[in-house]
């Protein structure tokens, strides 16, 4: 097999890298679907659209173990 010019090269880690690109944003979206899924199973009516963005965005910034553990330790609410 002959030696890639450095152009070849380029062009062939070009096309590989889209593609993985493409594989990222399919693994990525039937992820969100898995998580999108289970929102039907919790009472989110109960919260404003905004806070429900603000709650999982805050979520996610701050990582899932540890902004699970600041909410486990806060009073629960009396019913």
């Amino acid at each position: 097999m002959p030696k890639q010019t450095d152009r070849e090269r380029l062009a062939d880690l070009e096309s590989r890298r889209r593609k993985l690109d493409d594989e990222v944003e399919i693994a990525r979206r039937a992820l969100r679907g898995k998580y999108a899924a289970l929102v039907p199973e919790l009472a989110v009516e109960t919260l404003t659209e905004r806070e429900f963005r603000d709650l999982l965005g805050q979520a996610i910034r701050t990582g899932g173990a540890p902004a699970l553990a600041a909410l486990k330790a806060l009073p629960a609410l009396p019913r």
